[in-house]
């Protein structure tokens, strides 16, 4: 495995980060006064004209898009180890991926579409993702059932004629509150009585159809992370077309396994940006605070978590990049144990970290002064999103068991929410 960035990945982080330097960190405060004073106006739920503005100005830096490898409607797109350091390096500041069209869930979505959505489908849909011109969001997760075995999604899609009738109760759907949100990814039972895994199906809906009602924001640990938001939203008798529906009745574990492979490794990718910065801001606090007649730096204690910090960020990025060399080469199926390992330590990892650099500013860290409230609140959510730690360890211990007793070792990989 060479990990060794061409030279065209070379100049996009050159300039990806003079863009961050230029554009993105001097305007954080502005993007959260810009929400705050949208909520004051009684309604937060309106997307900032920061991020707005930035958009074009990505686009003509040539960093737009770059999420989305093999497809000819977006030539910009990179492979999956290219995209890795570019994706870290959005991931430092939490508002940023948007702006260059590569947060979730929209990149999720776009690559479902650009892979199992008909012509028609990327006419409608996908040409105006990849050019942000709207937004999206993902139905999976259901507040009656453990959404962690999407077996047991209740979500009923019906045939009815020339139309599906969809009717169910999602929560967790991400992007649903961004009033720029066009179209919903919806999986839900096509046929209770066929097999396990081929009950599910997975299906485009407009999020103005009519039976459509979004009931409310569900908070991460009082984030509302308006305007995109996580939201509860009720389906009662809506109709769309035939055509609408992905790939064919009964696969919708096959689109979600193609879709949450990426999913997961991007989230790992910004994890271990945040992580960085997260480090950095450590460390400058450290060096400028005196306590006990000394600089905090000096107490050996910091010197362990520092030490500590820089072991688990290498170890998480060249796991990152072993998985995503193992996607792009043998593809997602044959890197499952690789993506489920990372999808585990990343997190895990970044909440260490953050978790580590609160406690070294003391009560500002748990302030909105410093990203790292909000960073702990996002990485936290990490563990649950996209498959909770507990689920993706049993698939590995699955795969390392059946190693070792002569066993095919086919684990399904955890299907949860989506994001």
């Amino acid at each position: 495995m060479d990990f060794n960035f061409t030279p065209k990945v070379q100049d996009m982080q050159a300039r990806l980060l003079a863009f961050m330097d230029q554009h993105v960190y001097p305007n954080e405060a502005r993007f959260f006064r810009e929400i705050a004073e949208n909520r004051a106006k009684g309604n937060a739920w309106v997307p900032t004209t920061l991020i707005e503005e930035l958009k074009p100005k990505a686009r003509a830096a040539g960093l737009w898009n770059l999420f989305l490898p093999h497809s000819p409607r977006a030539p910009e797109g990179l492979s999956n180890l290219e995209y890795a350091p570019l994706c870290e390096i959005m991931g430092r500041v939490p508002f940023a991926p948007e702006i260059f069209n590569c947060s979730a869930p929209d990149t999720g979505n776009m690559e479902t579409i650009a892979r199992y959505g008909s012509e028609a489908n990327k006419d409608r849909w996908l040409e105006p993702l990849l050019k942000g011109e709207i937004r999206s969001a993902f139905l999976m997760t259901e507040p009656e059932v453990a959404s962690s075995d999407a077996t047991n999604i209740q979500c009923r899609i019906e045939r009815d004629g020339d139309d599906y009738v969809i009717n169910g109760l999602k929560w967790w759907s991400s992007g649903a509150g961004d009033p720029r949100c066009a179209i919903y990814i919806v999986m839900g039972k096509t046929n209770p009585d066929a097999g396990r895994h081929e009950q599910q199906s997975m299906i485009l809906v407009p999020a103005d159809a009519p039976g459509i009602e979004v009931i409310r924001p569900l908070s991460v640990f009082g984030y509302d992370d308006a305007p995109h938001g996580h939201m509860e939203v009720r389906l009662t008798n809506v109709r769309v077309p035939v055509g609408n529906l992905l790939l064919g009745e009964g696969r919708g574990f096959e689109i979600a396994q193609g879709r949450l492979g990426p999913g997961r490794i991007h989230h790992c990718m910004r994890s271990i940006g945040i992580a960085e910065r997260a480090l950095e801001l450590m460390c400058k606090r450290l060096n400028t605070r005196i306590a006990f007649g000394k600089p905090v730096a000096r107490q050996s204690v910091w010197h362990e978590r520092i030490a500590d910090a820089r072991c688990m960020i290498d170890q998480a990025r060249l796991l990152t990049l072993k998985a995503a060399y193992m996607m792009d080469t043998v593809g997602n199926k044959v890197a499952k144990a690789e993506i489920a390992m990372i999808k585990v330590v990343a997190p895990n990892m970044a909440c260490q970290i953050i978790d580590w650099a609160i406690q070294a500013h003391g009560g500002g860290g748990v302030s909105d002064d410093f990203p790292l409230a909000y960073a702990y609140a996002h990485q936290r959510t990490l563990r649950l999103a996209d498959g909770p730690d507990e689920v993706h360890r049993a698939s590995l211990a699955k795969l390392e068991l059946a190693k070792h007793l002569g066993l095919p070792g086919e684990v399904e990989m955890p299907i949860t929410r989506g994001s």
